[in-house]
């Protein structure tokens, strides 16, 4: 007698139980307009990343911030590479480029809303610096983004750990480094060695990038 094997048939219950019981993974997000990307931002993430267990830290450039410098526009194309050469080397952080690919104005809340839908199997952090913990009633949808992210606060000096949303303070060394600060002595023709990786530093020389 011959017997025909069969695939089981698992029905969409079963795959959200099995969704269920799979351990859940950890996420970082650091996201920002990375104009350029700093040593400052590698710290951060490292900190958190590893302070919290966390599996892996994303680097997520903006397309076009709600708040842009428009005084300094660089192309995202430029920054998502220096932010891949940043990040070189360090197993924990990668990066992620949705907000690139779609292009327009970037709401967090909206980005995390479709990072939640593509991989249900993962709990985000949003990491922010504690300068804009404050801000946190002014970003849009935050009662509801505040169900989709574990929101993390970078503390730092002169700025009071606390705030009316749940937030999960990380300590970190206290780097004062800005892009802002990287760029303006860039056009100066000043030196930004150990502000930015070598290799960041030299994309920004072999691009000729913030010159003018």
């Amino acid at each position: 007698m011959t017997h025909t094997l069969t695939q089981p048939v698992i029905t969409v219950e079963m795959k959200e139980e099995i969704l269920d019981n799979a351990p859940r993974k950890q996420v970082g997000i650091l996201g920002g307009t990375f104009n350029p990307p700093h040593l400052g931002h590698l710290i951060m993430a490292e900190q958190v990343g590893t302070q919290l267990g966390l599996d892996q830290v994303l680097f997520m450039p903006d397309s076009t911030p709600p708040h842009v410098d428009k005084k300094h526009p660089i192309a995202a194309k430029d920054r998502v590479a220096m932010v891949e050469r940043a990040i070189m080397g360090n197993p924990l952080f990668g990066i992620e480029l949705c907000e690139v690919k779609r292009g327009g104005i970037s709401y967090t809340f909206d980005t995390m809303k479709y990072l939640k839908q593509q991989h249900p199997d993962t709990d985000y952090y949003f990491i922010i610096g504690g300068d804009m913990v404050a801000y946190l009633p002014k970003w849009h949808k935050i009662d509801e983004l505040v169900k989709l992210v574990h929101f993390v606060g970078v503390k730092r000096r002169g700025y009071t750990p606390h705030s009316a949303y749940p937030v999960t303070w990380v300590d970190a060394p206290l780097i004062d480094i800005s892009s802002t600060e990287i760029r303006r002595k860039l056009k100066q023709g000043c030196s930004v060695r150990y502000l930015v990786p070598e290799a960041v530093l030299d994309y920004i020389e072999e691009a000729k990038l913030y010159r003018d």
